[in-house]
């Protein structure tokens, strides 16, 4: 379970306190697709960076599964970002001159696991993300957007994390490509029982997901969605 509390990080701009995530809290549980939408600036890049530990809060936690964020000490916050959680960028952030195989065996390589392993399972997830299996040897530069795409998912997977944070996953993809995108996600969080958290601008890829949040101006609220109705959220506090 994803658990987050009162969850604020403010910047100082001269004499003025900025908040772009102002006292977050909400509940996903084990195995939800889950969507963030907003507008360019309103804290949603800040808010995932907060969640994968990229960044520290100015006050309020994280928890995942119970453990703690706020108090794990930077070497533990390491070797979580490492096997807890998976990224999955708008850029893709692939290794351009490896194959498709190899970018998705290094997140395995740095947690420690042997070559053999880690190639047995690298073709694996790329099965499972429906990657040609004669592009498994080719070159990231020759792939398509959405096979990066694919890649990057699967390299997301590669430790088994208990949360990956998707941010515009789709946002370089056409319109058929993104769909299938999102339907890949929403599979891998059945079938692995993994949260997925999508920051997302498309709203037509936002009502795909279990749940779907709006942060605005730093405030986060729950809308209903089509794949489920929204749960009862505590109203926002006044600005």
């Amino acid at each position: 379970m994803l658990e987050v509390k009162n969850l604020v990080r403010t910047f100082k701009s001269g004499d003025r306190t900025i908040k772009p995530v102002n006292d977050v809290s909400f509940k996903l549980a084990q195995g939800t697709l889950a969507s963030i939408v907003g507008k360019s600036g309103s804290g949603k890049s800040t808010l995932l960076s907060l969640l994968g530990a990229l960044d520290k809060p100015t006050s309020g936690d994280v928890l995942v599964n119970g453990v703690s964020l706020a108090g794990m000490p930077d070497s533990r916050l390491t070797d979580y970002r490492r096997q807890g959680i998976g990224f999955v960028f708008q850029q893709f952030n692939l290794v351009p001159n490896l194959s498709a195989v190899d970018n998705v065996m290094l997140p395995m390589e740095f947690a420690g696991m042997r070559k053999a392993a880690r190639l047995s399972r690298a073709r694996e997830l790329l099965e499972q993300v429906q990657l040609d299996p004669g592009k498994h040897a080719r070159r990231i530069n020759r792939l398509s957007g959405g096979e990066q795409q694919r890649v990057a998912i699967a390299r997301a997977m590669a430790n088994s994390p208990q949360l990956i944070l998707a941010d515009e996953p789709t946002g370089n993809l056409d319109e058929q490509t993104g769909e299938h995108i999102i339907e890949l996600l929403s599979s891998l969080s059945r079938d692995h029982n993994t949260t997925i958290l999508v920051v997302t601008h498309d709203r037509q890829l936002a009502n795909k997901t279990d749940r779907r949040f709006r942060l605005q101006q730093g405030r986060l609220t729950e809308e209903a969605s089509p794949a489920r109705p929204a749960a009862t959220a505590p109203a926002p506090a006044p600005a």
